[in-house]
């Protein structure tokens, strides 16, 4: 299996966005993502799910004027200038400017994490033109996402209802409003091109379940909700693919399912984030990894073991004998998951979905092979994700 060579850039509109950035993933959460050459960029990201619910469905033009007061326009200053894969230009106290919504009348907020990163200073302006202090209550890196809080008093709050991505399919008429190259309130239409994609966060950890779509995406549109054809939202604008080029969208945009803003949410209002973490680095083992002679044709191959992670404290080993797969190098020798709690884990995606799935302190079975021989079951107790990912040494 190859390991993933994607490029994937983070614009947001102004100061010390616009930058290309290059990411190679590693799913330091227990699985591997796939390969590719796609440049993408961040913060920019269009994708869904979900049709019209009960009702029938809008036209675009009903979508906006229930909607668009709901979105808001974001300034962020002091945006920390990042190094590593998602490095944006050191230019000292830079500015960014992207969008979000507002999901509820006690002024609270969704938009994307990228876009408020280290922030000392957050301001939304509303479509009256009205702007406020914001506070960031949370923010998730591995899953692109944080929680602002406006103080809602003299504020006529319109809120965003939110859908659910669970019943998205391909061809799904969906809907795009933010603020693309600072072009305050803009909406863009499209279709759900894809479902169940799968994208790296900030910090090398997996964002599962995204949806593609062809809704034109561009810097300045990071956090808006894309919406579908009921009104309701059922993901937040995070990336959109540029071809290699890092000009402006090609009409492939991603989307994070807004099922998984529902399940920080609660958490991020208290600044924690909730989603169980093993800590391992991790192959699929398909015919891509027959050349290094693995003594199964299943499973999940673990390549490294992060220090001090629940995977380490279990005793569960990562591999020690260094490999050459494509051109690259790799580890073998460590442990070969094959189940979790039952359920057979085939795939670093499958593993990493479900790792995803469970909350810190959460107890997990996993039954592996060890040396190709010996079959063992560990018990662990998961962690708190780290919000910088932290890959052991090769």
């Amino acid at each position: 299996m190859k390991k993933n060579t994607s490029k994937w850039i983070v614009p947001v509109v102004a100061g010390l966005l616009g930058a290309v950035i290059a990411l190679v993933a590693t799913a330091a959460l227990g699985g591997a993502v796939g390969s590719s050459t796609t440049t993408l960029i961040r913060g920019g990201g269009s994708g869904t799910l979900q049709l019209a619910s009960d009702g029938g469905a809008l036209s675009p033009r009903e979508i906006y004027k229930q909607d668009a007061k709901g979105v808001v326009f974001i300034t962020s200053t002091g945006v920390r200038a990042q190094t590593g894969p998602f490095a944006v230009p050191d230019s000292g106290s830079g500015t960014a400017t992207g969008s979000g919504f507002v999901i509820d009348r006690k002024g609270t907020i969704l938009t994307n994490a990228h876009l408020v990163d280290g922030a000392e200073k957050v301001t939304v302006r509303f479509s009256n033109e009205r702007t406020v202090d914001a506070k960031i209550l949370g923010a998730d890196r591995s899953s692109d996402i944080a929680v602002l809080e406006v103080d809602p008093d003299g504020l006529d709050l319109t809120t965003l209802p939110l859908a659910s991505a669970n019943a998205v399919e391909v061809g799904d008429p969906v809907v795009a409003i933010g603020n693309p190259f600072g072009q305050a309130f803009s909406l863009t239409t499209g279709v759900v091109s894809a479902t169940h994609r799968s994208i790296d966060g900030l910090n090398d950890f997996a964002i599962n379940d995204v949806i593609q779509s062809d809704a034109a995406i561009n810097p300045g549109n990071s956090g808006g909700p894309l919406i579908d054809s009921a009104g309701e939202v059922v993901g937040i604008v995070t990336a959109m693919a540029t071809g290699g080029s890092g000009g402006g969208n090609v009409g492939i945009g991603f989307a994070v399912p807004i099922d998984t803003a529902r399940k920080l949410l609660p958490g991020l209002r208290k600044g924690t984030v909730d989603t169980g973490y093993l800590g391992i680095s991790s192959l699929s083992i398909t015919p891509e990894l027959e050349p290094l002679n693995l003594p199964v044709d299943k499973g999940v191959l673990i390549e490294t073991v992060t220090p001090g992670s629940p995977a380490a404290g279990a005793g569960i080993k990562g591999g020690s004998v260094p490999a050459k797969l494509s051109g690259q190098e790799i580890k073998i020798g460590g442990d070969i998951i094959q189940k979790i709690d039952g359920r057979p884990m085939n795939t670093s995606l499958a593993l990493s979905v479900y790792v995803s799935s469970k909350k810190v302190g959460d107890e997990i079975e996993i039954e592996l092979l060890r040396g190709g021989k010996e079959q063992k079951t560990v018990t662990v107790t998961l962690g708190r994700r780290p919000q910088q990912s932290i890959t052991a040494p090769k």
